[in-house]
């Protein structure tokens, strides 16, 4: 039983110590933080320029559903059924908001970053595609040079590229034995 517990632990050591966990905790403390700047934008910037239009605290906007809505005096209670729109609409901004801050400062930037890395692995890669390309050429080169000193002239269409003949002999043509 006690094994259980330790590999449990262990488990979950290994589950809080991977970059994934550690990334997400950081985000959510950094969306927190942003949070406040974004309700500060809405409240400061967005809520006055609707306000040229109407009212600039948009949670007072709201629409009446059945019966009359009005506060009785003596009780404060609601009469009728009241559809705070308003407040839908604020956090619909600051969601808005929220999502164009993060995909044009943290989303687009990290994407092409992404794409000229793997533009440059890709290049990388040709470079070193094209080195071993050329190295064979090379080495093929050497190999038609050694065959046509030791047949004595220029590999011919028998040789077909590969050291020998196109039957495996050693080049030229066969003679039958």
């Amino acid at each position: 039983m006690s094994e259980k517990k330790v590999s449990l632990l262990e488990g979950f050591k290994a589950f809080l110590m991977r970059g994934n966990v550690i990334d997400l905790a950081v985000a959510v403390v950094i969306g927190a933080a942003f949070t406040n700047i974004v309700n500060a934008v809405v409240k400061g910037i967005i809520n006055p320029l609707v306000g040229a239009f109407g009212t600039q605290d948009l949670d007072n906007y709201s629409s009446c559903l059945q019966g009359p809505c009005t506060t009785d005096p003596k009780t404060g209670e609601m009469d009728g059924i009241e559809i705070l729109w308003g407040s839908v609409l604020s956090a619909t901004l600051s969601f808005l908001i929220t999502a164009a801050v993060v995909y044009f400062l943290m989303v687009l930037p990290m994407a092409k970053y992404l794409a000229r890395r793997a533009a440059m692995q890709a290049a990388k890669e040709g470079v070193q595609e094209t080195l071993e390309v050329s190295e064979l050429e090379v080495l093929k080169e050497i190999r038609d040079a050694l065959v046509a000193q030791r047949t004595g002239g220029a590999p011919g269409p028998d040789s077909g590229g590969t050291p020998g003949g196109a039957d495996g002999t050693a080049g030229g043509p066969r003679e039958d034995r």
